[in-house]
């Protein structure tokens, strides 16, 4: 079942799209916020997982990690700070979703290979909204293969049916052979079939952003690209050599048109992309590491660049990062501090946990 927080209705006389989404900035009006129920780490003996989850982690530092459902505390914790996230959205207006995870704990196999599940905590991960069409992408990572089924696939099904386009990408295969091991004995990701995740990209109008990295391949950028030439006349901008382990969401976060956070770490003014020439460049502060209560957390502290702008004048930031809201603050835009206390444990902050379906935003140049 689909829980749907609705919003104050609608003016008289417009009527609100089903899915219409080309951008991360600019007035929110429906989104779909991640579930922690059931949530679990695959086993780590599953090179897939491997590099999704640690891929900064050697075969011997893989062994420290706890495998199965996360610790109660983390799920209870992590279910009050999403209610609280949901809370704000509603009284800004905004319509919730908030579809029941699966069961992730079942094991499920391909001729290729056989894995139990993950999580539905991070609806972005592996779901592109591109104006009036919803995406699922093809993740390279063989536990989140069944993920969507349930209730964000009877969600998109009812989006469908109110007009909006419902498209998938190649079911890839994952066979043993996309993935190898580089000289340090880390995981790679090859170019045997085209895999990405949703959360690889970044949408800016008419432009689009996407990372090469171990969770998003080359032939996966090949993919996009063509299949956006259905869509119209799109730039699409690959990020290479600049952050090679997975998404893009900790590296570059779009503010406002004109204004965006990029992490000093990963990027410099030579290195960045181009369609960001001309914008105003706010260079993250650094983050505070906030402790987790697991040895090995999936996300590093750098997750604390994963914020939600709800619309260009506000954003939902984590609260542990003070540095970083007064930074946005001086920038002129309204900060609302939230809590997503195992954030890190999780994988996953603001922008991660959130998908959101419908802007007021158009098909604008914004870098043009």
């Amino acid at each position: 079942m689909t829980n749907v927080i609705p919003e104050s209705a609608p003016t008289e006389g417009t009527a609100r799209p089903a899915v219409r989404s080309w951008d991360e900035f600019t007035q929110l009006r429906e989104v779909i916020v991640g579930d922690v129920a059931n949530a679990r780490l695959p086993r780590m003996s599953d090179v897939s997982a491997w590099i999704a989850c640690y891929p900064t982690l050697s075969e011997k530092e893989l062994q420290e990690v706890s495998e199965g459902a996360f610790p109660p505390q983390v799920i209870e914790e992590t279910r009050e700070d999403l209610a609280t996230l949901i809370s704000t959205l509603r009284d800004l207006g905004v319509t919730v979703h908030q579809p029941a995870a699966p069961d992730h704990a079942k094991v499920f196999s391909s001729p290729d290979w056989t894995s139990d599940g993950y999580l539905s905590y991070c609806p972005r991960d592996i779901t592109m909204v591109l104006g009036s069409a919803i995406i699922e992408t093809p993740s390279p990572m063989r536990a989140r293969y069944f993920e969507l089924l349930g209730g964000m696939r009877e969600l998109f099904q009812e989006y469908m049916l109110r007009g909006a386009t419902w498209l998938s990408a190649p079911k890839p295969r994952l066979a043993d052979d996309l993935f190898s091991l580089d000289d340090d004995g880390l995981p790679l990701l090859g170019e045997s079939e085209p895999v990405f995740d949703a959360a690889n990209v970044l949408r800016i109008g008419r432009d689009v952003i996407y990372q090469v990295s171990r969770s998003g391949n080359e032939l996966g950028l090949r993919w996009l690209e063509s299949t956006l030439r259905l869509f119209g006349d799109f730039r699409v901008h690959p990020v290479r050599g600049v952050y090679g382990y997975t998404h893009i969401d900790t590296t570059i976060t779009l503010l406002r048109p004109g204004l965006v956070l990029l992490n000093p770490e990963r990027l410099t003014e030579e290195t960045m992309p181009a369609c960001f020439r001309g914008w105003d460049i706010l260079w993250s502060p650094p983050i505070r590491d906030v402790p987790a209560i697991v040895k090995r957390p999936l996300s590093a502290p750098w997750l604390g660049m994963n914020l939600l702008m709800v619309s260009p004048e506000v954003a939902i930031v984590d609260n542990d990062q003070p540095e970083l809201i007064a930074a946005m603050e001086k920038k002129g835009i309204t900060v609302l501090p939230h809590k997503l206390r195992h954030s890190r444990v999780l994988g996953g902050g603001f922008h991660c946990v959130t998908l959101d379906v419908v802007r007021d935003g158009g098909l604008e140049d914004y870098c043009g």
